[in-house]
Protein backbone atom coordinates (compact mmCIF):
# COMPACT_ATOMS: atom_id res chain seq x y z
CA UNK A 1 0.00 0.00 0.00
CA UNK A 2 1.26 3.64 -0.68
CA UNK A 3 1.55 5.28 2.74
CA UNK A 4 1.54 8.79 1.06
CA UNK A 5 -1.56 8.26 -1.14
CA UNK A 6 -3.34 6.46 1.53
CA UNK A 7 -2.41 9.83 4.09
CA UNK A 8 -4.05 11.60 0.97
CA UNK A 9 -7.28 10.11 1.34
CA UNK A 10 -7.80 9.92 4.40
CA UNK A 11 -7.06 13.70 4.48
CA UNK A 12 -9.72 14.44 1.51
CA UNK A 13 -12.54 12.27 3.06
CA UNK A 14 -12.20 13.79 6.83
CA UNK A 15 -12.12 17.25 5.60
CA UNK A 16 -14.57 17.14 2.93
CA UNK A 17 -17.07 14.96 4.54
CA UNK A 18 -16.10 13.82 8.08
CA UNK A 19 -16.00 16.59 9.86
CA UNK A 20 -19.05 18.68 8.14
CA UNK A 21 -21.27 14.93 9.27
CA UNK A 22 -19.47 15.41 12.52
CA UNK A 23 -20.92 19.14 12.96
CA UNK A 24 -24.44 18.07 12.18
CA UNK A 25 -24.56 14.72 14.44
CA UNK A 26 -22.84 17.25 17.06
CA UNK A 27 -26.50 18.90 17.12
CA UNK A 28 -28.06 16.51 17.76
CA UNK A 29 -28.95 15.53 21.25
CA UNK A 30 -29.09 12.03 20.97
CA UNK A 31 -28.25 11.25 25.38
CA UNK A 32 -27.85 7.24 26.00
CA UNK A 33 -31.06 5.81 26.99
CA UNK A 34 -29.83 6.36 30.85
CA UNK A 35 -30.10 9.64 30.67
CA UNK A 36 -32.98 10.37 28.06
CA UNK A 37 -35.81 7.55 29.06
CA UNK A 38 -38.21 9.30 26.29
CA UNK A 39 -35.62 8.60 23.44
CA UNK A 40 -37.79 6.69 21.37
CA UNK A 41 -40.58 9.86 21.59
CA UNK A 42 -37.63 12.51 21.29
CA UNK A 43 -36.68 10.74 18.34
CA UNK A 44 -33.14 12.10 18.73
CA UNK A 45 -31.65 8.24 18.49
CA UNK A 46 -33.23 7.48 15.19
CA UNK A 47 -31.79 10.87 13.76
CA UNK A 48 -28.44 10.21 14.61
CA UNK A 49 -28.58 6.70 12.86
CA UNK A 50 -30.27 8.21 10.39
CA UNK A 51 -27.46 10.69 9.64
CA UNK A 52 -24.61 7.77 9.90
CA UNK A 53 -26.54 5.30 8.28
CA UNK A 54 -27.30 7.85 5.07
CA UNK A 55 -23.44 8.74 5.15
CA UNK A 56 -22.47 4.91 5.12
CA UNK A 57 -24.94 4.03 2.80
CA UNK A 58 -23.15 6.61 -0.14
CA UNK A 59 -20.14 5.08 0.49
CA UNK A 60 -21.11 1.47 -0.28
CA UNK A 61 -21.64 2.43 -3.68
CA UNK A 62 -17.71 2.09 -3.91
CA UNK A 63 -17.87 -1.81 -2.08
CA UNK A 64 -19.68 -3.82 -4.24
CA UNK A 65 -21.41 -6.53 -2.19
CA UNK A 66 -21.96 -4.13 1.01
CA UNK A 67 -24.90 -4.10 2.78
CA UNK A 68 -26.29 -2.08 5.78
CA UNK A 69 -28.74 -2.86 7.86
CA UNK A 70 -30.53 -1.22 10.54
CA UNK A 71 -31.01 -3.41 13.33
CA UNK A 72 -34.32 -3.09 15.82
CA UNK A 73 -35.02 -5.79 18.45
CA UNK A 74 -38.09 -4.80 20.34
CA UNK A 75 -37.69 -2.95 23.32
CA UNK A 76 -33.88 -1.96 22.67
CA UNK A 77 -31.69 0.66 21.04
CA UNK A 78 -31.04 0.49 17.35
CA UNK A 79 -27.79 -0.82 16.10
CA UNK A 80 -26.08 -0.08 12.48
CA UNK A 81 -24.80 -3.52 10.91
CA UNK A 82 -22.12 -3.24 8.11
CA UNK A 83 -21.13 -6.03 6.37
CA UNK A 84 -18.14 -6.07 3.47
CA UNK A 85 -17.17 -8.46 1.81
CA UNK A 86 -13.61 -9.77 1.93
CA UNK A 87 -11.17 -8.10 -1.25
CA UNK A 88 -8.61 -9.18 -2.95
CA UNK A 89 -6.83 -12.89 -2.28
CA UNK A 90 -7.79 -12.18 1.51
CA UNK A 91 -9.32 -15.70 2.68
CA UNK A 92 -13.31 -15.42 2.45
CA UNK A 93 -14.02 -17.21 5.84
CA UNK A 94 -12.26 -14.88 7.99
CA UNK A 95 -13.39 -11.32 9.55
CA UNK A 96 -12.79 -8.37 11.30
CA UNK A 97 -15.09 -6.80 13.92
CA UNK A 98 -14.80 -2.66 14.05
CA UNK A 99 -17.20 -1.51 16.65
CA UNK A 100 -17.77 1.98 17.43
CA UNK A 101 -21.43 3.78 19.13
CA UNK A 102 -23.31 6.56 18.63
CA UNK A 103 -25.26 7.83 21.98
CA UNK A 104 -23.89 10.28 23.94
CA UNK A 105 -23.65 11.30 27.83
CA UNK A 106 -25.49 14.41 29.07
CA UNK A 107 -24.68 17.96 28.77
CA UNK A 108 -22.68 18.84 31.80
CA UNK A 109 -22.60 22.62 33.14
CA UNK A 110 -19.61 24.75 33.20
CA UNK A 111 -18.70 24.39 29.04
CA UNK A 112 -17.13 27.60 28.33
CA UNK A 113 -18.12 30.68 26.85
CA UNK A 114 -19.13 30.24 23.24
CA UNK A 115 -19.58 26.50 23.26
CA UNK A 116 -22.00 24.12 24.53
CA UNK A 117 -22.67 20.26 24.08
CA UNK A 118 -25.13 20.49 21.04
CA UNK A 119 -23.28 23.44 19.41
CA UNK A 120 -20.30 22.48 17.03
CA UNK A 121 -17.61 24.99 17.12
CA UNK A 122 -14.46 24.09 15.24
CA UNK A 123 -11.33 26.02 16.65
CA UNK A 124 -7.83 25.12 14.71
CA UNK A 125 -7.76 21.54 14.71
CA UNK A 126 -10.38 21.05 17.56
CA UNK A 127 -14.06 20.08 16.58
CA UNK A 128 -15.77 21.13 20.42
CA UNK A 129 -19.40 19.51 21.07
CA UNK A 130 -20.75 16.35 22.78
CA UNK A 131 -19.95 12.82 21.01
CA UNK A 132 -17.64 13.94 18.52
CA UNK A 133 -15.11 11.98 19.96
CA UNK A 134 -16.93 9.26 21.92
CA UNK A 135 -17.88 7.86 19.64
CA UNK A 136 -19.19 9.76 16.85
CA UNK A 137 -16.00 9.63 14.50
CA UNK A 138 -15.99 6.23 15.13
CA UNK A 139 -17.97 4.83 12.42
CA UNK A 140 -16.71 7.53 9.49
CA UNK A 141 -12.99 6.24 11.04
CA UNK A 142 -13.99 2.71 10.02
CA UNK A 143 -15.47 2.60 7.34
CA UNK A 144 -12.83 4.79 5.50
CA UNK A 145 -10.35 2.78 6.80
CA UNK A 146 -11.88 0.01 4.37
CA UNK A 147 -12.60 2.58 1.36
CA UNK A 148 -8.95 3.65 1.77
CA UNK A 149 -7.76 -0.33 1.08
CA UNK A 150 -9.93 -0.35 -2.11
CA UNK A 151 -8.83 2.58 -3.47
CA UNK A 152 -5.92 1.29 -4.08
CA UNK A 153 -7.01 -2.11 -4.76
CA UNK A 154 -5.00 -4.00 -1.27
CA UNK A 155 -6.94 -7.08 -0.12
CA UNK A 156 -8.61 -7.20 3.34
CA UNK A 157 -10.92 -9.29 4.81
CA UNK A 158 -14.22 -9.58 5.81
CA UNK A 159 -14.89 -6.43 7.87
CA UNK A 160 -18.53 -6.07 10.05
CA UNK A 161 -18.26 -2.76 11.31
CA UNK A 162 -21.07 -2.63 14.59
CA UNK A 163 -22.59 1.08 15.81
CA UNK A 164 -24.22 0.44 18.64
CA UNK A 165 -26.76 2.83 20.91
CA UNK A 166 -26.40 2.65 24.48
CA UNK A 167 -22.89 2.01 25.62
CA UNK A 168 -22.71 5.15 28.05
CA UNK A 169 -26.09 3.34 29.75
CA UNK A 170 -23.44 -0.11 29.75
CA UNK A 171 -24.15 -1.44 26.71
CA UNK A 172 -27.53 -3.40 27.55
CA UNK A 173 -28.25 -4.19 24.03
CA UNK A 174 -25.14 -5.07 22.76
CA UNK A 175 -25.20 -9.17 23.95
CA UNK A 176 -28.60 -9.54 22.61
CA UNK A 177 -27.79 -8.07 19.23
CA UNK A 178 -24.29 -9.96 19.15
CA UNK A 179 -26.53 -13.45 19.36
CA UNK A 180 -29.43 -11.81 17.01
CA UNK A 181 -26.14 -11.47 14.40
CA UNK A 182 -23.95 -14.40 15.45
CA UNK A 183 -24.53 -16.06 11.68
CA UNK A 184 -23.73 -12.68 9.96
CA UNK A 185 -20.73 -11.87 12.30
CA UNK A 186 -19.27 -15.42 12.27
CA UNK A 187 -15.78 -15.88 13.81
CA UNK A 188 -14.12 -12.40 13.76
CA UNK A 189 -9.73 -13.34 14.21
CA UNK A 190 -9.53 -9.39 15.42
CA UNK A 191 -11.75 -6.71 16.74
CA UNK A 192 -11.34 -3.42 16.63
CA UNK A 193 -12.44 -0.78 19.14
CA UNK A 194 -12.55 3.01 18.39
CA UNK A 195 -14.13 3.74 21.81
CA UNK A 196 -11.12 4.10 23.82
CA UNK A 197 -7.92 6.83 24.70
CA UNK A 198 -4.97 8.16 24.21
CA UNK A 199 -2.42 9.87 26.38
CA UNK A 200 -1.21 12.25 23.96
CA UNK A 201 -1.11 13.56 20.37
CA UNK A 202 1.94 12.16 19.24
CA UNK A 203 1.76 8.69 18.68
CA UNK A 204 -0.85 5.43 18.44
CA UNK A 205 -1.68 4.46 21.93
CA UNK A 206 -3.44 1.02 22.30
CA UNK A 207 -5.25 -0.16 25.72
CA UNK A 208 -4.18 -3.35 27.27
CA UNK A 209 -6.87 -3.71 29.70
CA UNK A 210 -9.97 -1.84 31.39
CA UNK A 211 -11.12 -1.69 34.55
CA UNK A 212 -14.11 -3.00 36.06
CA UNK A 213 -16.68 -0.81 38.17
CA UNK A 214 -18.76 -1.68 41.29
CA UNK A 215 -21.30 0.90 42.71
CA UNK A 216 -24.29 2.11 44.29
CA UNK A 217 -26.25 4.72 47.07
CA UNK A 218 -25.18 4.01 50.55
CA UNK A 219 -27.54 5.34 52.88
CA UNK A 220 -27.04 6.33 56.70
CA UNK A 221 -30.38 6.96 58.77
CA UNK A 222 -30.93 8.08 62.41
CA UNK A 223 -34.12 9.92 62.18
CA UNK A 224 -37.60 10.10 60.93
CA UNK A 225 -37.33 14.09 60.36
CA UNK A 226 -34.77 16.55 61.19
CA UNK A 227 -34.83 18.20 64.34
CA UNK A 228 -32.51 21.43 66.07
CA UNK A 229 -28.99 20.58 66.38
CA UNK A 230 -28.48 22.55 69.34
CA UNK A 231 -31.01 20.39 70.97
CA UNK A 232 -30.28 17.01 69.73
CA UNK A 233 -26.28 17.32 68.83
CA UNK A 234 -24.43 14.79 71.40
CA UNK A 235 -27.55 12.98 71.55
CA UNK A 236 -28.27 11.68 68.81
CA UNK A 237 -25.19 10.80 66.78
CA UNK A 238 -24.97 12.52 63.52
CA UNK A 239 -25.95 10.20 60.24
CA UNK A 240 -22.35 12.02 58.43
CA UNK A 241 -20.39 10.61 60.74
CA UNK A 242 -21.77 7.00 60.88
CA UNK A 243 -21.36 7.62 56.87
CA UNK A 244 -17.53 8.23 57.66
CA UNK A 245 -16.94 5.46 59.96
CA UNK A 246 -18.22 3.00 57.43
CA UNK A 247 -16.75 4.35 54.36
CA UNK A 248 -13.57 3.67 56.61
CA UNK A 249 -14.02 0.15 56.65
CA UNK A 250 -13.44 0.68 52.45
CA UNK A 251 -10.92 3.14 52.32
CA UNK A 252 -7.50 4.43 53.92
CA UNK A 253 -8.87 8.56 54.44
CA UNK A 254 -5.07 9.69 54.56
CA UNK A 255 -3.48 7.79 51.54
CA UNK A 256 -7.24 6.99 49.48
CA UNK A 257 -6.05 2.81 49.68
CA UNK A 258 -8.77 0.51 49.39
CA UNK A 259 -8.13 -1.52 52.20
CA UNK A 260 -10.47 -5.20 51.70
CA UNK A 261 -7.97 -7.22 49.82
CA UNK A 262 -11.03 -8.79 47.58
CA UNK A 263 -10.79 -5.74 45.63
CA UNK A 264 -7.27 -6.44 44.76
CA UNK A 265 -6.01 -8.48 41.47
CA UNK A 266 -2.21 -9.94 41.02
CA UNK A 267 -0.74 -7.01 38.02
CA UNK A 268 0.96 -8.95 35.63
CA UNK A 269 4.57 -8.12 34.83
CA UNK A 270 4.10 -6.86 31.26
CA UNK A 271 1.39 -4.36 32.61
CA UNK A 272 4.19 -2.97 34.88
CA UNK A 273 6.70 -2.52 31.88
CA UNK A 274 4.20 -1.13 29.83
CA UNK A 275 3.37 1.43 32.71
CA UNK A 276 6.94 2.27 32.56
CA UNK A 277 7.47 3.04 29.33
CA UNK A 278 4.29 4.84 28.69
CA UNK A 279 5.15 7.07 32.24
CA UNK A 280 8.76 7.72 30.45
CA UNK A 281 7.27 8.80 27.15
CA UNK A 282 4.53 11.12 29.09
CA UNK A 283 6.51 12.91 31.67
CA UNK A 284 4.65 14.98 33.70
CA UNK A 285 1.92 15.08 31.19
CA UNK A 286 0.36 11.98 32.99
CA UNK A 287 -1.02 14.73 35.53
CA UNK A 288 -0.78 17.60 34.04
CA UNK A 289 -3.77 17.17 31.88
CA UNK A 290 -6.04 17.68 34.25
CA UNK A 291 -7.37 21.37 35.85
CA UNK A 292 -6.05 21.19 38.80
CA UNK A 293 -7.25 24.29 41.10
CA UNK A 294 -4.35 25.99 42.08
CA UNK A 295 -1.52 24.43 44.24
CA UNK A 296 -2.70 21.63 44.25
CA UNK A 297 -0.70 18.07 43.99
CA UNK A 298 -0.90 14.70 42.39
CA UNK A 299 -1.33 11.76 44.88
CA UNK A 300 2.28 10.77 43.46
CA UNK A 301 4.89 12.30 41.12
CA UNK A 302 6.09 8.33 39.86
CA UNK A 303 4.73 8.34 36.67
CA UNK A 304 4.16 4.36 36.64
CA UNK A 305 2.83 4.21 39.81
CA UNK A 306 -0.47 6.80 38.78
CA UNK A 307 -0.74 4.83 35.60
CA UNK A 308 -1.15 1.68 37.68
CA UNK A 309 -3.19 3.24 39.84
CA UNK A 310 -5.49 4.47 37.43
CA UNK A 311 -5.66 1.15 35.84
CA UNK A 312 -4.64 -1.72 38.16
CA UNK A 313 -5.98 -0.71 41.22
CA UNK A 314 -9.16 -0.20 43.06
CA UNK A 315 -10.12 3.42 43.59
CA UNK A 316 -12.76 4.68 44.97
CA UNK A 317 -15.21 8.28 44.30
CA UNK A 318 -17.83 10.03 46.00
CA UNK A 319 -19.84 11.16 42.59
CA UNK A 320 -22.81 12.35 44.42
CA UNK A 321 -25.21 13.12 47.62
CA UNK A 322 -28.34 13.75 49.01
CA UNK A 323 -29.51 14.45 52.50
CA UNK A 324 -27.61 17.67 51.98
CA UNK A 325 -29.75 21.23 51.77
CA UNK A 326 -27.53 23.95 49.54
CA UNK A 327 -25.09 25.99 51.43
CA UNK A 328 -27.06 28.70 51.57
CA UNK A 329 -30.52 27.09 52.75
CA UNK A 330 -28.55 24.81 55.69
CA UNK A 331 -30.33 25.79 58.71
CA UNK A 332 -28.87 24.42 62.33
CA UNK A 333 -30.59 21.25 61.94
CA UNK A 334 -29.48 17.32 63.04
CA UNK A 335 -30.70 15.95 59.28
CA UNK A 336 -32.66 12.44 59.28
CA UNK A 337 -30.16 10.81 57.03
CA UNK A 338 -26.95 11.16 54.71
CA UNK A 339 -26.92 9.27 51.37
CA UNK A 340 -23.79 9.14 49.11
CA UNK A 341 -23.42 7.65 45.59
CA UNK A 342 -20.56 5.45 45.28
CA UNK A 343 -18.31 4.48 42.28
CA UNK A 344 -15.75 1.81 42.95
CA UNK A 345 -13.14 1.15 39.91
CA UNK A 346 -12.00 -2.35 39.76
CA UNK A 347 -8.73 -3.77 38.68
CA UNK A 348 -9.40 -5.75 34.95
CA UNK A 349 -9.26 -9.31 36.66
CA UNK A 350 -11.56 -9.00 39.55
CA UNK A 351 -15.08 -10.60 39.02
CA UNK A 352 -17.43 -7.88 39.52
CA UNK A 353 -20.64 -9.50 40.71
CA UNK A 354 -18.19 -10.98 43.34
CA UNK A 355 -17.09 -7.70 44.25
CA UNK A 356 -20.73 -6.30 44.58
CA UNK A 357 -21.13 -8.60 47.19
CA UNK A 358 -18.48 -8.22 49.17
CA UNK A 359 -18.99 -4.24 48.96
CA UNK A 360 -22.70 -4.60 49.89
CA UNK A 361 -21.77 -6.59 53.20
CA UNK A 362 -18.43 -4.19 54.17
CA UNK A 363 -20.81 -1.43 53.79
CA UNK A 364 -24.00 -2.51 55.76
CA UNK A 365 -22.97 -5.61 58.46
CA UNK A 366 -23.22 -3.95 62.04
CA UNK A 367 -24.02 -0.36 61.47
CA UNK A 368 -22.81 1.64 64.78
CA UNK A 369 -25.66 3.17 67.17
CA UNK A 370 -27.72 0.40 65.24
CA UNK A 371 -28.54 2.83 62.54
CA UNK A 372 -30.73 2.26 59.08
CA UNK A 373 -27.79 1.63 56.53
CA UNK A 374 -28.92 0.36 52.77
CA UNK A 375 -26.63 -0.28 49.87
CA UNK A 376 -28.73 -0.01 46.84
CA UNK A 377 -25.91 -1.71 44.47
CA UNK A 378 -25.95 -0.87 40.53
CA UNK A 379 -25.36 -2.79 37.89
CA UNK A 380 -21.59 -4.59 38.14
CA UNK A 381 -19.08 -4.39 35.13
CA UNK A 382 -16.23 -6.69 35.08
CA UNK A 383 -12.81 -4.92 33.25
CA UNK A 384 -10.91 -6.21 30.21
CA UNK A 385 -7.39 -7.48 30.43
CA UNK A 386 -6.27 -8.17 26.22
CA UNK A 387 -5.25 -11.45 25.33
CA UNK A 388 -1.34 -12.11 24.14
CA UNK A 389 -0.23 -10.20 21.37
CA UNK A 390 0.32 -12.43 18.22
CA UNK A 391 3.44 -11.45 16.47
CA UNK A 392 1.67 -10.11 13.48
CA UNK A 393 -0.28 -7.92 15.43
CA UNK A 394 2.40 -6.38 17.22
CA UNK A 395 4.95 -6.23 14.09
CA UNK A 396 1.51 -4.44 12.38
CA UNK A 397 0.74 -2.12 14.77
CA UNK A 398 4.30 -0.90 14.86
CA UNK A 399 4.47 -0.52 11.44
CA UNK A 400 0.94 1.32 11.61
CA UNK A 401 1.99 3.70 13.93
CA UNK A 402 5.69 4.81 12.39
CA UNK A 403 3.76 5.48 9.33
CA UNK A 404 1.14 7.15 10.41
CA UNK A 405 2.03 8.73 13.53
CA UNK A 406 6.21 9.30 12.93
CA UNK A 407 6.67 7.31 16.43
CA UNK A 408 6.63 3.76 18.01
CA UNK A 409 3.04 2.96 19.58
CA UNK A 410 2.60 2.90 23.11
CA UNK A 411 1.15 0.60 25.54
CA UNK A 412 -1.79 1.59 28.76
CA UNK A 413 -4.60 0.44 30.56
CA UNK A 414 -7.36 2.67 30.35
CA UNK A 415 -9.11 3.62 33.98
CA UNK A 416 -12.76 3.84 32.26
CA UNK A 417 -14.84 0.75 31.33
CA UNK A 418 -15.81 -0.44 27.78
CA UNK A 419 -18.36 -3.12 29.20
CA UNK A 420 -18.56 -4.98 25.96
CA UNK A 421 -15.23 -5.99 26.05
CA UNK A 422 -15.42 -8.48 28.37
CA UNK A 423 -18.09 -10.32 26.64
CA UNK A 424 -17.08 -10.33 23.00
CA UNK A 425 -13.74 -11.71 25.00
CA UNK A 426 -15.57 -14.70 25.72
CA UNK A 427 -17.50 -14.66 22.82
CA UNK A 428 -14.83 -14.79 20.57
CA UNK A 429 -11.95 -16.53 22.43
CA UNK A 430 -9.58 -16.98 19.66
CA UNK A 431 -9.86 -12.96 18.49
CA UNK A 432 -6.51 -10.26 18.96
CA UNK A 433 -7.79 -6.81 20.26
CA UNK A 434 -7.02 -3.86 18.88
CA UNK A 435 -8.51 -0.87 21.10
CA UNK A 436 -7.38 2.63 21.18
CA UNK A 437 -9.46 5.81 20.79
CA UNK A 438 -8.45 9.75 20.21
CA UNK A 439 -9.90 10.84 23.73
CA UNK A 440 -6.63 12.41 24.78
CA UNK A 441 -5.47 15.01 27.37
CA UNK A 442 -7.92 17.56 27.63
CA UNK A 443 -10.60 16.40 25.24
CA UNK A 444 -12.97 16.07 28.25
CA UNK A 445 -15.08 13.05 27.53
CA UNK A 446 -18.79 13.21 29.54
CA UNK A 447 -17.66 16.84 30.69
CA UNK A 448 -17.74 20.41 29.49
CA UNK A 449 -16.05 21.33 26.45
CA UNK A 450 -15.56 17.85 24.76
CA UNK A 451 -13.68 18.06 21.57
CA UNK A 452 -12.52 15.53 18.72
CA UNK A 453 -8.48 16.47 18.11
CA UNK A 454 -8.71 16.19 13.95
CA UNK A 455 -5.61 15.22 13.50
CA UNK A 456 -5.66 12.31 15.74
CA UNK A 457 -8.73 11.44 13.97
CA UNK A 458 -7.27 11.20 10.70
CA UNK A 459 -4.02 9.22 11.93
CA UNK A 460 -5.99 6.93 13.53
CA UNK A 461 -7.88 6.12 10.81
CA UNK A 462 -4.87 5.28 8.55
CA UNK A 463 -3.64 3.46 11.26
CA UNK A 464 -6.40 0.97 11.45
CA UNK A 465 -6.21 0.67 7.11
CA UNK A 466 -2.36 -0.09 7.57
CA UNK A 467 -3.53 -2.94 10.21
CA UNK A 468 -6.39 -4.42 8.23
CA UNK A 469 -4.07 -4.96 5.45
CA UNK A 470 -1.32 -6.75 7.61
CA UNK A 471 -4.02 -8.42 9.05
CA UNK A 472 -4.94 -9.64 5.34
CA UNK A 473 -1.47 -11.18 4.76
CA UNK A 474 -0.69 -12.49 8.32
Amino acid sequence: MNNDALQGFVEQLWDTEIVPKLIDYIRIPNRSPDFDADWVAHGHMARAVDLLAGWAREKLEALPGATLSVEQLPGRTPLLFIDVPASGAAPQDDCVLLYGHLDKQPEMEGWSDGLGPWTPVLRSDRLYGRGGADDGYALFGALTAVLALREQGVAHARCVILIEAGEESGSPDLSHYVEHLAARIGQPSLVVCLDSGCADYERLWMTTSLRGLVGGVLTVRVLGEGVHSGDASGVVPSSFRILRQILARLEDVKTGRILPADFYAEIPEERRRQARIAAAALGTATWDKFPWADGVQPVSENGARLLLNRSWRPQLEVTGAAGFPPVASAGNVLRPFSAVKLSLRLPPTVDAQVAAGVLKKLLTEAPPYGAQVTFDGEAAASGWDAPALAPWLEEAVDLAAQAAFGHAPAWMGEGGSIPFMGMLGEKFPQAQFLITGVLGPHSNAHGPDEFLHIPTGKRLTAAVASVLERHAVR
